[in-house]
């Protein structure tokens, strides 16, 4: 969402203004796009990760503000909930030593953070729906106390004109409502980050729409929300209602909605932004004294304030990013798609066969996406979110087919050649590629260790539901820690 922003009212003046700002700024964008204006020499990766605090019971611990005081490192940061805080990593070459580093510097900033965070009885938990939250952990007053989060849960409510409804059917059933945003805390994700010259951004961008499916049915860990056992990613489901700013006749008459896998495949980036523009009203429209033509024209590098901050309110699930560092722009895809969790070599194992995958189909002469439809790649995605490790995924060639089988005999080749072409580590691309494929041979991700210790704790003791998704947290943060990939651990009652 970009920096802080202060409380305050929107007026009709407001929005008009901001309207404008955003149209210029894509201007600007266009012109910078058709200059080649872009840092690209240097391709970076980023790292993102949500985190959820629990106490000693594995209740949700809504303390992020003293626990981040007591951590005091400007790589975390608050989140939306009370119980949530986010750790981002310096940017990685992804040649020789990148997912290491990676690796290195979250093992080291969550065992620091952990240490610290335990004195305030809050321990740190990386999972993408936190299991024993229940409702009243999601009301408003769990909101941290951001301004940011006050203002963008009116704007969203206040563009519903009514309360938020959430209905996921899964292998049981959820039905509530909330008056506030609140319930989107409990979506807690990765976001893996990859910088492209503008020429390759569309490749890029399409080949992750393609592969997202993929992504979510390898790395399921959300099975549980509010102690019902729902989709193996229900935060797929649940981030899709939880911000959804439009009410009934809105979806009636297509409107798009906020969270969203898109449409269609694309030919540059300027569609993604173009689309943002025409599709999506403002819900900050908050604006910068920046006249970005008047900073291009001198030959400086405008931040597009206005165009950066409404990206922010449009929850793509692969997003575009234009970023300035250093006085240089460049442009990243921002991989949304999967949950947190469950261990850290599991969390660089899912993005080595993101980064590969991405890298091999981009560099195909015949693209992939150009053999499938868009909507077949929206419908592996949710099939994925609700069916995890088990989803029969659409491929092209190969028709529907389990998507381990896929991942197994055609996609982890093409995850080894992206990462060889990105100049990985050999010993570090077959040690993650190796977690993914005993993954899809053993059939465990985070969703069914869940699932099964859940099953177990039931059936083998006279315990109720909450206190069998208590013991398993529990468990969970000890594998956790132990850095062992989830398909290890093992599973008792």
């Amino acid at each position: 969402m970009g920096k802080d922003v202060e409380s305050t009212e929107f007026t009709r003046a407001d929005r008009a203004r901001f309207r404008q700002k955003v149209r210029r700024c894509l201007d600007v964008f266009a012109q910078m796009l058709s200059e080649s204006r872009f840092d690209a020499d240097r391709p970076m990766a980023g790292l993102e990760i949500e985190l959820n605090l629990v106490d000693g019971t594995g209740d949700p611990a809504m303390r992020n503000a003293q626990v981040l005081a007591a951590i005091s490192d400007p790589a975390f940061q608050t989140e939306l909930g009370q119980f949530n805080i986010e750790i981002n990593l310096a940017p990685q070459r992804l040649g020789p030593g990148g997912l290491g580093a990676f690796e290195r510097l979250v093992r080291a900033d969550l065992n620091e953070a952990e240490a610290k965070a335990a004195r305030l009885d809050a321990h740190i938990v990386m999972v993408g729906i936190l299991p024993t939250l229940r409702a009243q952990h999601t009301s408003a007053a769990a909101l941290s106390a951001n301004p940011r989060y006050k203002l963008l849960n009116e704007q969203v409510l206040a563009a519903r004109g009514e309360d938020l409804e959430i209905n996921i059917g899964g292998v049981e059933r959820l039905v509530a409502s909330a008056d506030s945003i609140a319930p989107e805390s409990a979506c807690t994700s990765v976001q893996y980050h990859l910088q492209v010259a503008p020429d390759d951004f569309a490749r890029f961008w399409n080949a992750s729409q393609v592969i997202a499916g993929v992504q979510v049915a390898l790395g399921a860990n959300a099975p549980y929300l509010f102690g019902k056992h729902l989709w193996a990613e229900t935060r797929i489901a649940l981030f899709e209602q939880a911000t959804d700013t439009r009410p009934d006749e809105l979806k009636a008459q297509g409107v798009r909605p906020r969270v969203w896998f898109g449409d269609r495949w694309i030919t540059s980036i300027f569609d993604l932004f173009e689309e943002n523009a025409q599709y999506f009203s403002a819900l900050l429209p908050l604006t910068d004294p920046e006249d970005p033509v008047e900073v291009l024209a001198r030959g400086d590098i405008p931040e597009l304030h206005e165009l950066r901050l409404h990206n922010g309110t449009v929850y793509r699930w692969n997003r575009p990013i234009y970023d300035v560092v250093n006085g240089r722009p460049h442009l990243r895809v921002e991989n949304r798609v999967l949950p947190a969790g469950p261990s850290v070599v599991d969390t660089m194992a899912n993005g080595a066969l993101y980064f590969g995958l991405a890298r091999a189909l981009a560099d195909q002469d015949r693209p992939l996406w150009t053999q499938m439809s868009f909507s077949a790649a929206e419908d592996n995605f949710h099939a994925a979110a609700r069916n995890g490790i088990e989803a029969r995924v659409y491929w092209p060639g190969v028709g529907e087919v389990p998507v381990t089988e896929l991942v197994l005999r055609r996609l982890l080749p093409l995850a080894y050649e992206g990462l060889d072409s990105w100049g990985v580590d050999p010993a570090e691309r077959d040690r993650l590629l190796g977690v993914i494929e005993q993954r899809c041979i053993t059939g465990r991700n985070g969703a069914t260790w869940q699932v099964e210790t859940v099953r177990a704790l039931e059936e083998s003791t006279s315990v109720d539901r909450l206190h069998a998704l208590r013991e398993m947290v529990g468990r969970y943060r000890e594998h956790m820690h132990t850095n062992e990939p989830v398909h290890t651990w093992p599973i008792s009652p």
